[in-house]
């Protein structure tokens, strides 16, 4: 039997897991999606390729367990800052501001830019419907104010967020114009008439 380094073979397999996790996030970080595979992963935490195999069949099966670890905070914090504002442009720019944050902070660059790499559809529809948490707090915000299609709109702010993003990483500096631009686009959207 393997030695343990936990009181318990389930504490050792989840600290095991979350030194995985940070070991490939890390390695995104520092080389690239490119550098990530299960080889590399095996390699820099010192394991076999057919222990880490207990842990990802592959290496889509990886990319999504990175990002759903990161979902649960993730969406604890876009709740959060949608509870703080009264009325919706507020709730909106604080989903903007929070998501953008989010997506180009350090912690989180690697699962985004990972979500956004070619996986097969099992790990795609994981990723789907971790996702699906980040939007609910935004399409009740919607909902509560009476703007139809909320779960439409919603979707459709975030693909502007997702955009932004992109933008903020090639222009950091630009941020906080990036952040009104797409929180001006997003509410004139929401507003009935011209």
């Amino acid at each position: 039997m393997p030695k343990i380094s936990e009181a318990t073979v389930a504490e050792h397999r989840a600290r095991q897991l979350r030194t995985l996790l940070d070991a490939a996030r890390a390695l995104v970080a520092e080389e690239g999606i490119e550098a990530l595979s299960l080889a590399e992963l095996a390699r820099r935490v010192g394991l076999s390729r057919p222990s880490l195999y207990e842990y990802f069949r592959s290496k889509d099966d990886l990319v999504a367990a990175i990002v759903e670890a990161e979902l649960p905070r993730w969406a604890s914090l876009v709740e959060e800052a949608l509870q703080g504002p009264g009325d919706l442009e507020g709730k909106v720019g604080a989903y903007i501001r929070v998501q953008l944050g989010v997506m180009t902070d350090g912690r989180h660059a690697a699962a985004v830019a990972l979500a956004e790499h070619a996986l097969a559809e099992p790990a795609l529809e994981r990723i789907r419907t971790g996702h699906a948490q980040l939007l609910r707090p935004l399409v009740a915000a919607l909902e509560e104010a009476g703007v139809p299609g909320a779960e439409l709109r919603a979707e459709l702010i975030q693909g502007m967020v997702d955009a932004a993003a992109r933008l903020a990483q090639r222009a950091p500096g630009d941020a906080e114009a990036i952040v009104a631009a797409t929180l001006a686009q997003a509410t004139r959207g929401l507003r009935q008439g011209p």
